[in-house]
């Protein structure tokens, strides 16, 4: 069930792409410019987008000054960050972490016409896409994702205003030429480009976020939480909440004990999955940790000589 040994991981490239897929804001940067050309200062905003084939293709109201500055200079930069809503967020800020980022460089060009109602029509069938895989969700599922803070509609409920007519939008693609992978203690990896192109988003990180969120706020789920970290992992533990999750395994935080001074310190630790039990989508995921938690509670009762 949980791989003993060294810890199993999805790659930099597929994390970036994962990161990316699970979002639907970033932070647009551009260089600003008026009538005399490119200014050399960094004009930044917050975008909303969404991917296809890899690609970011972003909304961009009218009278966003990033209309003017991408006619002029079409160079630009894009950042997401790992969504890490509710508890989990208060943690990470406490201990001084940062949930982990992807930058892109590259440029940024205006789909018009053809291309825009194209993208725009994209985007459409995805959400509607994504709304009818949600309404078949199973119970277990839906369960942890009600307790979630968010929707869990997700990025739909966010995206479909650039949709409803409200509001007036410029359609642009982000062609990146670089890709840098940012881990939560600030250290910065460049991905090979070509990896990063051919990398797939992992199969849960739609669902990621909704799902963390709402197992951490369960204090039934934590405790689970807890009971993986004593049972597979041998460690003692008093808490617990899960930081992310790929078709690979999960990882988790932990308050263990430290073995020289006899405190509890936070640690981040990795669950796997045997290679051949890889969760091939978010309800093999979700009946994985029952599965878990079961084996977890029998353990601990057989331990404790409980019937």
């Amino acid at each position: 069930m949980i791989k003993a040994g060294k810890s199993s991981a999805i790659t930099l490239a597929e994390k970036c792409t994962s990161i990316l897929a699970s979002g639907w804001h970033g932070t647009l940067n551009t260089i600003k410019a008026d009538a005399k050309g490119s200014k050399g200062d960094i004009y930044s905003s917050k975008v909303k987008y969404f991917v296809c084939k890899g690609k970011p293709y972003i909304w961009l109201p009218e009278e966003d000054l990033h209309n003017v500055n991408a006619i002029i200079d079409e160079r630009g930069s894009f950042a997401v960050s790992s969504p890490f809503p509710g508890p989990l967020l208060h943690l990470l800020r406490s201990i001084k972490k940062l949930p982990a980022r992807v930058a892109l460089v590259g440029d940024i060009t205006h789909l018009k016409d053809e291309k825009a109602k194209a993208a725009t029509e994209k985007l459409r069938e995805t959400i509607s896409t994504a709304e009818r895989a949600l309404s078949e969700l199973s119970y277990p599922v839906s369960q942890i994702l009600t307790c979630s803070s968010s929707s869990p509609r997700g990025s739909a409920n966010h995206l479909n205003a650039v949709l409803d007519g409200t509001g007036k939008y410029s359609v642009y693609k982000f062609n990146p030429s670089l890709c840098m992978y940012i881990d939560g203690k600030g250290i910065i990896q460049e991905i090979n480009m070509e990896d990063f192109l051919k990398a797939k988003a992992d199969p849960l990180s739609e669902y990621a976020a909704g799902l963390i969120d709402g197992i951490n706020r369960s204090e039934e789920r934590r405790r689970a939480l807890v009971l993986f970290c004593i049972t597979f992992l041998k460690l003692n533990a008093k808490d617990a909440l899960i930081v992310r999750m790929d078709r690979k395994g999960f990882d988790v935080l932990g308050k263990v004990m430290d073995t020289s001074t006899g405190e509890y310190r936070w640690k981040e630790l990795r669950f796997s999955f045997n290679a051949a039990e890889e969760a091939r989508d978010v309800e093999s995921f979700v009946m994985k940790l029952i599965q878990m938690e079961r084996h977890a509670v029998t353990t601990i009762s057989r331990i404790s000589g409980i019937r």
